[in-house]
């Protein structure tokens, strides 16, 4: 599943391709891909002659501002009139593609925009299980998706610092590293980059959380925005199956510490790396450099 590395390459990418995007076409080839109430019928007639304007992220949410012109015959000057909001969440095997000119949908197509040049933005999943939402205009978004009023803040944000982190996991005995995965505690995380802070900070996955003193939470708190940092620098990792834009995957696996490296030497200590399911998730460590 795309982690917050991947999703904000996919923002970074959307947002430099679709400046002043005018959704001239909208095709819905499969229904359930429409989370928000009215379906297919009310997104595509909600969209259809809307511009895409700024790209946000929100964990693993992306959400897109929409305006429209003044009218439809004078095309030059924008309206200050809220056109809603266009939110995506790519869950698993969601991504987008850019198409300048017209080739045939391939069998995991879902959702199609076209601009009045004849490109399109063609959203493509194989398991079906990504989402899309028309928000309308001065309604909370959090209404419509609901999935965000339960995240908590971003990990580059002031609000995720070491009082918060010591103040929420204080009472937890669950595991670090499910802890790292709860979306309410910190958004964007997921598997990967909780196993790679882990082994940066030296902290074996399976550690109660409210074992860990102030020191060692902060430690691991910067090591998370870390390895955060670098796999956006690197377009995300080669182990999910993100694609960007252009259809290519990140650069970040080949750089990676421990996930993906089962049975592998440890990259410091050349211990083989170990795996074991934790939280229902794949979870690797090297028992040398974890304590």
């Amino acid at each position: 599943m795309p982690e917050l590395p991947e999703v904000e390459t996919v923002r970074r990418g959307l947002a430099d391709r679709l400046v002043d995007f005018y959704i001239d076409e909208i095709k819905v080839c499969r229904e359930r891909a429409i989370a928000s109430p009215g379906g297919s019928e009310l997104f595509c007639k909600s969209l259809k002659g809307a511009i895409i304007g700024e790209w946000e992220r929100r964990g693993k949410y992306l959400i897109a501002s929409l305006l429209r012109y003044q009218s439809e015959s004078n095309r030059e000057n924008l309206s200050n009139k809220n056109a809603g909001q266009l939110g995506v969440h790519l869950r698993m095997t969601g991504y987008f593609q850019w198409h300048s000119t017209p080739i045939p949908p391939c069998p995991h197509t879902r959702v199609r925009f076209w601009n009045q040049n004849g490109e399109e933005l063609r959203f493509v999943d194989i398991r079906s299980f990504g989402q899309l939402w028309w928000v309308p205009p001065n309604q909370a978004i959090e209404s419509v998706i609901t999935g965000l009023k339960t995240l908590g803040p971003e990990p580059f944000s002031n609000d995720f610092n070491i009082s918060y982190l010591h103040e929420k996991l204080k009472s937890s005995r669950r595991p670090i590293k499910s802890a790292l995965l709860d979306q309410s505690l910190v958004a964007g995380t997921g598997n990967i980059y909780a196993d790679e802070s882990l082994f940066l900070a030296g902290i074996l996955p399976q550690t109660p959380s409210n074992f860990l003193k102030k020191s060692r939470l902060q430690n691991l708190l910067n090591k998370l925005v870390e390895v955060l940092t670098l796999s956006i620098g690197a377009g995300g990792t080669t182990f999910s199956d993100f694609r960007d834009l252009n259809g290519l995957n990140g650069n970040y696996g080949g750089q990676a510490w421990v996930y993906g490296r089962e049975k592998q030497p440890c990259r410091k200590c050349g211990t083989a790396i170990m795996k074991e399911r934790l939280a229902g998730r794949g979870t690797h460590w090297c028992p040398n450099c974890q304590s």
